[in-house]
């Protein structure tokens, strides 16, 4: 994760070194080689995508000759610290200090309400919000929609009787597919709330300043421009869902054309097809060859993505 962008853009790599200051641990080593099963355990994952995400943004501005101004930016749950950085809002210190607590934290939920997640493909939000509503009050526990990430694709999060009843009742009602994910969370659902005193104190600890540009809120689909909005917003978003097809729905109303994916894989520039086909070649900072093409992108006056 983020090893060739490092290999080859010195201001990718600083960013590395940084990160491995900050946290006092090498988290560049543990994001280039591994081993796979500790970096993805959540403590650890967070503060890597974090930290792949800004040195791939680090690499375009070091090519660019100076920081990037976009029209507008969103990041998706986690991806949110990220647009944060990128406007200006949060240091990456700050930023990779909330992430890592954050990370610890919600593996700490986890283990004192154990939960899951599944993906639900190709039915209905709104049946999707009723069956959820079903199995919770069957089950007597919490299970709702945690990320409604474009048409036809939502994750729901909860206890794990309710999920489990949940999955079974999309599976009943021609879901066409159910598919339990690799987490061992409950991540934007009520489970998280055993730790949101510890998580809303590491905020009020972060400085936090008004983003240079528009930040569209997972929760409301709707821009931040202040550091109270801002502030509410990383509190609320622990046990929240992430409304992202309404986020890129609202961008996409806006008027904007350009959009511009910071990160280690594909999956929002993916999502974005499902939203809008229009945006099917979206193109994502994944190679020290998109570094190049996304610079230019950006020194064009006449484009300013998102």
């Amino acid at each position: 994760m983020g090893a060739e962008i490092a290999a080859h853009s010195p201001a990718a790599a600083a960013i590395f070194r940084q990160a491995d200051a900050i946290l006092d641990f090498p988290l560049s080593e543990l994001c280039f080689q591994g081993p796979e099963e500790t970096l993805t355990d959540t403590i650890n994952v967070q503060p890597a995508l974090l930290t792949s995400a800004i040195a791939a943004l680090r690499a375009v501005e070091e090519k660019l000759g100076r920081p990037i101004q976009a029209a507008a930016a969103a990041g998706h749950s986690l991806g949110e610290y990220t647009a944060l950085v990128a406007a200006g809002a949060l240091s990456f210190e700050d930023a990779l200090r909330l992430v890592r607590e954050r990370g610890r934290l919600m593996k700490l939920a986890g283990e004192r309400a154990p939960g899951g997640m599944a993906a639900i493909i190709a039915l209905d939000t709104e049946k999707i919000a009723a069956i959820c509503q079903q199995a919770s009050d069957e089950m007597n526990g919490p299970v709702v929609i945690a990320n409604d990430n474009c048409p036809g694709q939502v994750v729901i999060s909860g206890d794990e009787a309710a999920l489990g009843r949940a999955m079974a009742l999309a599976t009943e009602a021609r879901a066409r597919k159910v598919v339990r994910l690799a987490v061992s969370i409950a991540a934007h659902s009520p489970l998280m709330g055993t730790v949101q005193e510890a998580f809303s104190a590491a905020v009020a600890q972060a400085t936090i300043k008004p983003p240079n540009f528009p930040i569209i809120a997972n929760i409301s689909a709707q821009p931040m421009q202040d550091v109270t909005a801002i502030r509410q917003e990383l509190n609320a978003q622990l046990q929240s869902a992430v409304q992202w097809t309404q986020s890129m729905q609202y961008l996409i109303a806006q008027g904007h054309q350009q959009f511009i994916e910071f990160g280690p894989g594909k999956v929002l520039a993916g999502l974005m097809k499902r939203v809008d086909r229009r945006f099917r070649k979206m193109p994502a900072v994944v190679t020290w060859e998109n570094v190049l093409t996304v610079a230019d992108l950006l020194a064009d006056e006449h484009h300013q993505p998102a």
